[in-house]
């Protein structure tokens, strides 16, 4: 046996290792799996063979040219661009372990950051020898432990019936200290152990509260359970203010974006961990939450003391950062210790996803229909600002299968449906066929109008679970009575915006408006003038929306 040459700075002791023969120069380089990592390999010098075809989005790399040992070796070496995905040969140089290992997309790999690990190893360009790469590992292939590969493991698919998205916002204050910041990360880690973490289960990541607001991982970045719980136990304690409200509001607007993960029609939850009070605001940053669609839950731990009541700043924030003031969203420790029991309920709450209504925002859950007067006073340059203003509307809106959806008709006399709730259920496709609506000229008979939009358009939309808008764009008096028409609409649940041009009668939009009829129409003088409208239609959309949720 032959003593190496430098311990491994996560031993105690030296460990003599027996020599091996394969590895050396000029030898057979070991094949690898698309996961075997940099501490599987224990040596200072090897040369190893990556399959083809790994799958990029899976590879864990921590780093960036020299990776932390538990980073993939094929994943670090693609990320360095030694190779391409057809795999290859690489050679691996074991390095000490160090601190801040840095974050960098390169080579369609994101690599991740992290705060410190024993063991590190760099790559460069191998010798191929007499073995070419392969889908596979073959079977004389071993690690430096005398122990078989293991086969890769299947990405697990996690708890179905628990599907959700979501951050645990960690108090990492002074306020906290280090000791019971260990033992928040412990219960966080139980909690994301039982929810049963997986590619179409939940999917979580973390943000730490602090002076400044830390986005620890994202949603993408982890999909098992064993490698979440790893994120987790790696996380650095930061200190400062607690400024939970900062943190929320950073979380709210940053965290849930299409690029880390956020998945379509999946509830997106924040669970906002906070030990004693939190220094700032946190009922703004509720407010910013409920309008991008967050549901917050709030974890209160060891509620301050009498003698501490006068630092709060109010003391009843709990109840103004959640999104219901039910109960539901709001759970309470008192303290760190034993807090095993407190998993499982939690963890319930998490999955009850009927409850989860601040999901539904006034952007991703209502029908809207535009009623355009086609009618010949308009002309066709005034409609085409007409359908600007149609469109500036539409596309501030989620506009999916699951989202909202928007509808139109044109009228004169008579009414043409332009399009249907069903059928586009893409923005782009709706913005294209909104430009594209031909002008068609003639008189106004806009209570007519209203009952052919509200049987043939809402019709056949009576058990949609989004909120009904319909906003009527005309520039004159109508020939018809429009109070009766507008009366069965709102009796139907629709809500109407009416907006008037030039000639409209202001009588004709008050009656066509719900109340209260000064929020609900509006009027210019000027084609030119409704740009100006849009801001306070889809204001007047998203407050009538929230007050039908209360």
């Amino acid at each position: 046996w032959s003593q190496p040459s430098r311990c491994p700075l996560s031993a105690g002791v030296c460990l003599l290792l027996p020599p091996e023969p394969v590895g050396s120069e000029g030898a057979v380089p070991i094949a690898i799996t698309c996961f075997t990592r940099g501490l599987d390999i224990r040596k200072e010098k090897a040369d190893v063979l990556c399959p083809g075809g790994c799958p990029l989005e899976e590879f864990s790399v921590f780093g960036h040219v020299v990776y932390a040992s538990v980073s993939s070796i094929c994943g670090a070496a693609v990320h360095r661009g030694v190779i391409g995905n057809s795999g290859g040969p690489v050679r691996i140089y074991s390095l000490p372990g160090r601190e801040n290992y840095s974050s960098v997309v390169a080579n369609g790999i994101q690599s991740q950051t992290l705060s410190r690990w024993s063991t590190s190893f760099t790559v460069t360009k191998g010798k191929s020898g007499t073995q070419e790469a392969t889908g596979q590992a073959v079977s004389t292939a071993h690690p430096a432990t005398g122990k078989r590969l293991k086969k890769t493991p299947e990405k697990k698919t996690g708890n179905k019936d628990c599907k959700a998205d979501i951050a645990f916002l960690i108090d990492g204050s002074f306020n906290i200290g280090q000791r019971r910041f260990n033992l928040q990360k412990n219960f966080v880690g139980k909690v994301a152990l039982m929810l049963g973490i997986g590619t179409e289960g939940p999917h979580v990541g973390l943000v730490q509260a602090s002076e400044h607001p830390k986005i620890e991982f994202y949603l993408n970045n982890f999909t098992s359970a064993k490698d979440v719980l790893f994120a987790i136990k790696e996380v650095g304690f930061r200190g400062g203010n607690s400024n939970t409200g900062k943190a929320l509001k950073h979380t709210a607007q940053k965290f849930f974006t299409a690029d880390t993960g956020v998945r379509k029609g999946i509830p997106k939850v924040v669970v906002v961990f906070i030990d004693g009070w939190p220094s700032d605001d946190i009922e703004e940053a509720g407010i910013v939450a409920r309008e991008f669609g967050v549901n917050v839950f709030i974890v209160s731990v060891a509620k301050p003391i009498p003698e501490e009541l006068g630092m709060v700043q109010d003391v009843a924030f709990v109840d103004k950062a959640v999104c219901r003031n039910n109960g539901f969203f709001s759970y309470h420790m008192p303290n760190w210790f034993g807090t095993t029991k407190y998993v499982k309920p939690l963890v319930q709450k998490l999955c009850t996803h009927e409850q989860m209504m601040c999901s539904k925002t006034c952007y991703n859950s209502v029908n809207i229909a535009f009623l355009i007067d086609g009618s010949s006073s308009v002309g066709e340059s005034n409609f085409r600002l007409m359908l600007e203003f149609v469109s500036n509307i539409a596309k501030t809106f989620e506009i999916s299968d699951i989202g909202a959806k928007i509808a139109a008709v044109q009228f004169t006399y008579d009414q043409r449906r332009e399009f249907s709730f069903t059928d586009y259920s893409t923005k782009e496709n709706v913005l294209a066929v909104i430009r594209n609506i031909r002008y068609m000229s003639g008189g106004t008979a806009t209570g007519d109008a209203i009952s052919f939009t509200v049987r043939n358009v809402f019709g056949p939309m009576r058990d949609s679970p989004n909120k009904n808008f319909l906003v009527i764009v005309t520039d004159g008096q109508s020939y018809d009575d429009v109070r009766g028409p507008a009366a069965a609409a709102h009796d139907a649940g629709i809500t109407i915006f009416s907006v008037g041009v030039a000639w409209a009668p202001l009588d004709d939009l008050k009656d066509m408006a719900s109340k209260p009829k000064e929020s609900h129409a509006f009027f210019t003088r000027e084609f030119t003038g409704l740009e100006p409208i849009v801001s306070d239609v889809i204001r007047g959309i998203c407050r009538d929306f929230l007050e039908s949720q209360q």
